[in-house]
């Protein structure tokens, strides 16, 4: 009995597949002005784990995201302008905290602006907020009762990326008085970065039309609606993708990159996210482009996403422009074709099967694919071409041997017109343009655990970055800490810095906490020097803390609580509903303590300043999860000498 395998590849090689003729030609008119693929960071606390690789893994992870000709080669860099709130995974400091402070140099979104822009001088960075600190809500949880201070607000962020790191936001989510008010009146503004409805709302109102340069949609399936082509809008996926980045993550991809223009003429297309850099058990783990999550062992992954981006990266720029002769494939699958109008030609093939592509969101409807041949035909200032780049890729779902992104033969052109035989689940860049190229590096480290020993002393005098390691927070902020007027051995801490409930659409807790370390620890003990700043206040450490990210408000482990008016609590929910144990502690406002926490099997024990302070709380579950530090409110208070001693896990 022949395979089904078998029987494709005889149908390939007899020709039993269909012939179909395909049109390249520019004189007859040509498509939209191509604007980019890009990536995402953000929305939030996406690349967190980035900024903690040691050299020379860092730059080159960088340079497999942003280098031209050499990875992913990106367009477009669009990053979250920080609000203290949870997004996602995580939270990303705000430069305003409160409305009378200003800093721009926390967070590592500059850091990384800087990086891409040092690789690529010409990419396009965009700015957008997913959630504000809580004083631009003045009481409420909507950004837009006061549009005035929010528009001010984000601007301030274009103007202090210039002023303090020489960057030039080319595309925001603002109001366009406050932008023109602030001499930006190059900036863009991309709306509503949601659905099409602002389509409806661009075509009746003359000012709103006039404000908007780009109408931008998140996952729009590869549709549009016709409203948004009457506008004469740009169309922008400007937040699409959200899928692991496995082989059929990057058949997502690859469908869509063509797709989104083919079906909606959308011209860039952005994926969620940038690098799958936060700990992988977080919301939507191992998501991105490729994966850096192991910063302590220096291993990363260049996943097949990258090389997917590569087809189209590598062989246009923004500011060509598409045919008009781009389509559907006959026996399914997909083409675009590009040109910079100096007879340069770029054709993207993909023929990605239905249950090889399909994304997270939304929901794909049934197609088929099926072995083909098509004849590509040369028209108006392509005719005199004679011969065409070919690089390849092939999905092999059955053996997983993969080909990503080879260069293979030149095609000849004969008689203005050249053959392809495709298979299913395939890619092709066919291309007048030489220059692409496969990087690589050496072999980064091999994939380690988080070290089951672990501490830091948060002793950094100019710290690079305002996060300590390896700290991913949940709800609220962590800081680096200069304590002025303690030059003693506290003298440089981490501060949980947020003290309002920000103005987010995510589920942010009551308490804040930031976690830390290896989801699969069970055995562990956690100790931590702390110091309450609040006359109500509270702190705890924590193990065994099983959610974060968008789940965070429901976290169960180990939280080992103490309070100001000298009081400790010990409960299995960071809500505090579920106690275990509770008493005295003598605990103060404005005094060092040091709290240590061990959790063994069904048992957890505690200690304050080296004496028990309580012991043999029963704990069924969680069985395993993350340490955690964090406070009872949003409010100020201290860390200091964390450490970490794990001695069982689940690997």
């Amino acid at each position: 009995m022949i395979s089904a395998r078998v029987q494709l590849l005889l149908a390939s090689w007899f020709c039993v597949c269909s012939a179909e003729d395909y049109f390249l030609d520019d004189l007859i008119g040509l498509g939209r002005r191509f604007d980019g693929i890009g990536g995402l960071s953000g929305g939030g606390a996406t690349s967190r784990l980035l900024i903690n690789y040691k050299e020379p893994y860092r730059s080159q992870i960088l340079d497999y995201l942003f280098k031209p000709n050499f990875g992913a080669s990106l367009h477009i860099l669009k990053v979250e302008i920080g609000g203290d709130a949870q997004t996602t995974d995580g939270t990303e400091p705000s430069h305003m905290h409160s409305e009378k402070d200003e800093n721009y140099f926390r967070g590592y979104e500059w850091w990384l602006m800087k990086e891409a822009k040092k690789r690529n001088p010409n990419i396009t960075l965009i700015g957008l907020p997913w959630a504000f600190p809580g004083w631009i809500g003045n009481g409420t949880n909507w950004p837009y009762t006061f549009p005035d201070i929010t528009a001010n607000y984000v601007v301030s962020w274009v103007i202090g990326a210039k002023h303090y790191h020489d960057l030039d936001i080319e595309y925001i989510g603002v109001l366009r008085d406050a932008l023109d008010r602030a001499g930006l009146k190059d900036v863009s503004i991309i709306a509503a970065d949601g659905n099409w409805d602002i389509s409806n709302a661009l075509l009746t109102d003359p000012y709103l039309n006039e404000a908007v340069g780009v109408i931008g949609v998140h996952y729009p399936g590869t549709t549009t609606v016709k409203e948004a082509l009457l506008t004469g809008k740009r169309l922008w996926s400007s937040e699409d993708y959200s899928t692991f980045n496995n082989d059929i993550g990057a058949g997502c991809w690859a469908r869509i990159l063509n797709q989104n223009y083919i079906n909606g003429r959308m011209t860039s297309t952005i994926s969620w996210n940038l690098i799958a850099s936060y700990y992988e058990d977080l919301s939507f783990g191992g998501d991105g482009l490729m994966t850096a999550e192991e910063p302590w062992s220096g291993n990363y992954v260049v996943e097949s996403p990258i090389w997917i981006t590569a087809h189209t990266t590598q062989f246009t720029q923004p500011g060509w422009t598409y045919l008009d002769t781009v389509g559907h494939l006959a026996q399914g699958g997909s083409y675009v074709a590009l040109t910079d109008g100096k007879g340069n030609l770029t054709v993207v093939i993909e023929t990605m099967s239905h249950n090889h592509s399909q994304c997270i969101r939304p929901a794909l409807p049934p197609y088929s694919v099926s072995p083909q041949t098509a004849t590509f035909r040369l028209k108006g200032s392509f005719a005199a071409l004679t011969e065409l780049q070919q690089w390849y890729t092939k999905f092999d779902f059955e053996t997983k041997k993969d080909v990503l992104f080879k260069k293979t033969n030149s095609i000849k052109i004969q008689n203005g017109y050249f053959n392809l035989t495709l298979d299913v689940d395939e890619v092709y860049t066919i291309t007048s343009v030489s220059g692409g190229q496969k990087g690589l590096y050496p072999d980064p480290p091999i994939s380690a655990p988080f070290p089951r020993k672990y501490f830091d002393d948060f002793n950094v005098r100019n710290p690079p970055f305002s996060e300590a390691p390896y700290f991913a927070d949940q709800t609220g902020v962590f800081e680096y800490f200069n304590n002025l007027t303690d030059p003693g051995p506290h003298a440089f801490t981490l501060r949980q810095v947020v003290t309002q409930r920000p103005v987010t659409w995510a589920y942010d807790a009551d308490q804040t906490i930031s976690v830390v370390g290896d989801h699969n620890w069970q055995d562990l003990t956690v100790s931590c020097d702390i110091y309450i700043e609040n006359m109500n206040g509270g702190v705890f450490i924590a193990a065994r803390v099983d959610q974060a990210g968008e789940s965070v408000k429901n976290a169960m482990g180990v939280f080992f609580w103490v309070f100001a008016n000298g009081t400790y609590k010990v409960t299995n929910d960071i809500g505090g509903k579920k106690v275990l144990a509770e008493g005295l502690s003598g605990t103060q406002p404005g005094i060092w303590h040091t709290l240590t926490l061990t959790v063994k099997g069904y048992f957890a024990f505690g200690m304050m300043n080296g004496y028990p302070l309580w012991k043999n709380a029963v704990v069924l579950q969680p069985k395993n999860g993350w340490a955690a530090i964090g406070t009872h409110t949003y409010e100020f208070a201290q860390f200091d000498n964390f450490l970490v001693n794990a001695e069982t896990d689940l690997h």
